[in-house]
């Protein structure tokens, strides 16, 4: 793969100013925002009022802790727009989410928030390895989904040739990818996986286009998948972190040259970590749920969102903001089998431990009496297709489960393309235990 380093020149300077400096610029940031929500938002008066908290009491950035928690819970809450600290007639954009679980959670953007989340999605590329000029793919996405247009703005805001394809009609991303030659794609890792098929279909070498980076997000993934699309494309395959809750795509990113956590874009997004049980502040460097505050948001300004997702912050290393590892899970995504916590990336690092296997894959859980199941539909990898093949490759895996996470599970080895495939989001868990109760 080519050395993407950046020259240190066309870095903001924030990205390379001291810990003092950054977080005398939160400080100041977070007591705006603070009094932003409080005096333009009824919600958040009511809530800090609730709790005795005022945005005066905060006078150093670990009085932070002492303001309540948002929720998901609070965004359906208000719906549509009583989270919001402007007019409406000073909003540029809206996007929602599907709402699938309910009322759909809806966010808004003043002309100002569209600049500042541009700059962070191109920071994002840049630190991928992307750069003024070169042809972006986007495979996010578009539409009320904050994937596709956040990874759109950001790359013209850098100077990129945008290819605005979104999400499906893989075929034709096929054929745009080798006629346009675009150096940088942005999509979900499990469509790219889908997309590495339809090359395979079609006899054609990955690893002779001319894609140079992928910057995936929007679902876990783990550094086993990064190596597997990393080795099949010979590009550089890095991770961007987002939720529409605190901005969309851009929030944190990984470094090209370190690949080693992604930094956090700490001018605009301030991280905690909280033990999810208790809620308190963990120690810098312990593992926990991942809580966000916004520091320059105007419309949709969002105090101490519980994200559910867990990691832990480290020191920057290629960047002075703090790190945050890779997402190894949601709270509310863990499998709770027979007493185990089971996460659905630990279940991806044992299928790609195996040969025979192709990395698309789905849990089932279903109930047979009083005990829950785990069914692990995958599919033979090309060349592995025989009955014989397939019970090695079930019986390989399965004991990759047990000794690693400690459960027992049933794996069906399907046939190769048979395993519902995603042009978004992948849908890892499909939970039947409460049907059959």
């Amino acid at each position: 793969m080519i050395d993407l380093t950046p020259d240190p020149s066309i870095l903001d300077p924030i990205e390379t100013a001291s810990r003092d400096e950054i977080s005398a610029l939160q400080l100041k940031r977070l007591k705006w925002s603070l009094a932003h929500a409080y005096n333009n938002v009824k919600h958040y008066k009511d809530v800090f009022d609730a709790k005795g908290v005022h945005p005066d009491d905060l006078k150093q950035l670990s009085d932070l802790s002492k303001f309540p928690f948002t929720i998901k819970t609070d965004l359906r809450d208000n719906y549509p727009f009583g989270l919001f600290a402007v007019p409406q007639n000073q909003l540029s954009r809206l996007h929602a989410s599907s709402g699938t679980t309910g009322k759909p959670t809806v966010v808004g953007y003043t002309k100002n928030d569209i600049k500042t989340w541009s700059s962070v999605v191109a920071r994002s590329i840049r630190a991928s390895g992307g750069r003024a000029g070169d042809i972006l793919h986007v495979a996010y996405g578009y539409g009320l989904f904050t994937g596709g247009l956040g990874a759109h703005y950001g790359a013209e805001a850098l100077g990129c040739t945008v290819v605005p394809i979104s999400g499906g009609m893989t075929e034709r991303q096929v054929d745009l990818i080798l006629d346009f030659k675009p150096k940088v794609i942005m999509v979900t890792p499990s469509y790219m996986l889908s997309i590495l098929d339809h090359f395979e279909k079609r006899g054609i070498d990955p690893r002779e286009t001319s894609l140079q980076v992928g910057i995936f997000g929007a679902e876990p993934w783990t550094n086993a998948m990064r190596d597997e699309i990393e080795e099949k494309f010979d590009m550089h395959a890095v991770d961007i972190y987002g939720l529409s809750e605190v901005m969309g795509p851009g929030v944190a990113n990984e470094c090209v040259e370190t690949k080693d956590g992604l930094h956090i874009w700490e001018d605009h997004f301030f991280p905690e970590i909280i033990n999810p049980v208790t809620g308190e502040v963990v120690a810098e460097g312990e593992e926990g749920e991942l809580v966000f505050t916004s520091l320059t948001k105007e419309a949709f300004p969002i105090i101490r969102y519980r994200t559910r997702d867990l990691t832990r912050l480290l020191p920057g290393t290629a960047r002075s903001m703090r790190r945050m590892e890779k997402i190894t899970g949601r709270s509310d995504d863990m499998i709770i089998l027979r007493g185990v916590n089971v996460f659905p990336t630990q279940i991806e690092e044992q299928i790609l431990k195996c040969k025979g296997l192709s990395p698309h894959y789905q849990i089932e859980l279903t109930r047979a009496g009083r005990m829950d199941v785990m069914t692990i539909n995958v599919e033979a990898s090309k060349g592995a297709v025989s009955d014989n093949d397939c019970a090695a490759s079930a019986r390989e895996l399965a004991h990759h489960i047990k000794s690693t996470i400690g459960v027992n599970s049933k794996i069906n080895v399907n046939q190769p393309e048979t395993v519902v495939r995603s042009i978004g989001k992948a849908t890892r868990v499909v939970d039947l235990r409460k049907a059959k109760q």
